[in-house]
Parts: structure tokens; C-alpha cells; sequence
């Protein structure tokens, strides 16, 4: 009996970029380990100019060198978002850097005690607020005019959380619902300054944070990281999960002129676990 053909490859494993934000500037706020470096060194494979925005300046200049080893140009911006005082700092650095500015990248996320919402405290709660909700309301209207200027964007990265009503993530679906009823009252509003404003919502991402999460679940439950995997792709029509490099470059596409007459959009990316 022959051997079995090997699995051909997913479209991401061929994937090539294009220069769909050739001297584009982006700012993407939150530049973790996981969806926030795909952002970065995705849009930097594809041409952008960057501003990047985080708390820690060693991670930030690190990422840096990554993008521009990526074919990007990087500005490293240290700030902490819940500080009105920074964030008009963000501002003032890139269009001193660069002089515009064409998507602003809400990507910064907190998440609140994984409790039932009537066990979490409201200072907990407001904390989560603080990053999820008022930082990028306050980014978006702080750099409105000049995106006003280039027809830019802004893209909030939501959560298929939203979907779901698990008790433990009722915390954190709350301020992801806040985050989709604020892109929608701003697109609503920016729009007429010819600004668009779209969210994206990935379910689980295949990435370090949620990698260290299935080891806890295997852990717990006595069974294998693999199965783990398996039960929370199984929804899926793709019956696999998303990498953060997937999630990235659909989010990238917002940014793009191919996205020109889009806006008030939430994009789920999630290989076919909801329908919407």
C-alpha cells in the first residue's frame, strides 16, 4: 500500500506580499508577542511606514529592527495608552517623523479577571475599560485630523468573544462590545471627513499567549496540547485555526486602498466558526 500524499499546503504557507501599503504610515498601538508583531512586520513586508507604540522601548525597538529587516520603516514610540499626556506624544512624534498619517491600528487589549461578571470588580472592570475602550477612542479623535488629510483609516482589533457567552470571558466580552459600538458610532461620525473605521475579529489565534493557554487546558482536563487544539478547531469549517499572520494581513486589507469603500465593517477571521 503506498504512503499517503502529504497535506498540501494552505494558502498562508504559499503566501507571497504585496506592496499593498507602499510609504503608507501605520501606527499600531500594542505591539505584543503575538497579533500586534504580525501586524507590524506584516504591514512592513507590504511597504508601510510604522509607528510603533507600546510601553516597554526594548520590545518596541526589537520589533523595530524586525520590520525594517521586513522592507518597513520603523519609528519606535514608547508611551503608555491610558495617559492622555502620551498619547498626544504618539501623535506629535509620528507627524513630526513622517507628516501623515493613513491607518491608526487599535490593537492594545487588557483582559479583566476571567470570573463571572458578578464576581469581577468594577475596578477591575474599569482598568480592562481604560485599554480596551477609552484609549482607542481617544487615539482615533486625537489623530482624526490628520487622517482626516490622507482619507485614512482606522481599524479596531475586536474578538469572536463577542459571539460566545462563556462566563469567563463575560469581562472581556463586555468591553468588546463596547469597542464594536464605538467603531461603529465613529465610522458614523468620520465618515463624512472621509475616514473609515473597521473592526477585526479573530477567535482563537494560534499564537504563543493562546499556545500557553491549550498546555493549561491540556493540563487540567489530563489530555494533550493536540487535543486541546482539535476540540477548539472543531467548529470551524476549516476544521484548523487562524495564526496571527492570517489575522494580520486581513486586517491589513482595511488599511489598503482595495478597502476604500468599506467601513463601519466588523471582518471576522476565524476559519468558519461563526457565520455573520
Amino acid at each position: 500500500m503506498s504512503a499517503a500524499a502529504p497535506p498540501l499546503p494552505t494558502p498562508a504557507e504559499t503566501y507571497e506580499p504585496v506592496p499593498l501599503l507602499r510609504d503608507k504610515v501605520i501606527v499600531v498601538s500594542g505591539i505584543g508577542p503575538g497579533l500586534g508583531h504580525s501586524l507590524s512586520v506584516e504591514a512592513a513586508r507590504m511597504g508601510a511606514k510604522l509607528a510603533l507604540v507600546a510601553r516597554t522601548e526594548t520590545k518596541l525597538e526589537k520589533l523595530a529592527e524586525e520590520a525594517r529587516a521586513a522592507g518597513g520603516t520603523a519609528l519606535v514610540a514608547p508611551a503608555d495608552i491610558t495617559v492622555e499626556e502620551q498619547r498626544r506624544t504618539i501623535v506629535e512624534r509620528t507627524l513630526a517623523e513622517y507628516g501623515r498619517v493613513d491607518c491608526l491600528i487599535n490593537n492594545a487589549f487588557a483582559i479583566p479577571p476571567m470570573n463571572p461578571i458578578t464576581e469581577i470588580e468594577l475596578g477591575a472592570l474599569r482598568n480592562a475599560n481604560e485599554t480596551n475602550v477609552f484609549a482607542p477612542l481617544r487615539l482615533s479623535a486625537l489623530f482624526a485630523d490628520a487622517l482626516e488629510q490622507s482619507r485614512g483609516s482606522i481599524i479596531m482589533l475586536n474578538s469572536c468573544v463577542s459571539y460566545s457567552s462563556q462566563p469567563e470571558y463575560s469581562g472581556y466580552k463586555l468591553s468588546k462590545g463596547a469597542l464594536a459600538h464605538l467603531a461603529s458610532s465613529l465610522a458614523t461620525e468620520l465618515g463624512p471627513r472621509g475616514i473609515r473605521v473597521n473592526s477585526i475579529a479573530p477567535s482563537y489565534v494560534y499564537e504563543g499567549i493562546n499556545k500557553a493557554y491549550f498546555d493549561w487546558l491540556a493540563s487540567q482536563a489530563g489530555v494533550t496540547h493536540a487535543d486541546i487544539y482539535q476540540q477548539k478547531a472543531a467548529p470551524t469549517d476549516l476544521q484548523r485555526l487562524a495564526g496571527p499572520e492570517e489575522v494580520a494581513r486581513a486586517a491589513l486589507f482595511l488599511a489598503s486602498d482595495l478597502a476604500s469603500a468599506v467601513t463601519g465593517q466588523m471582518l471576522t477571521v476565524d476559519c468558519g466558526e461563526f457565520h455573520r
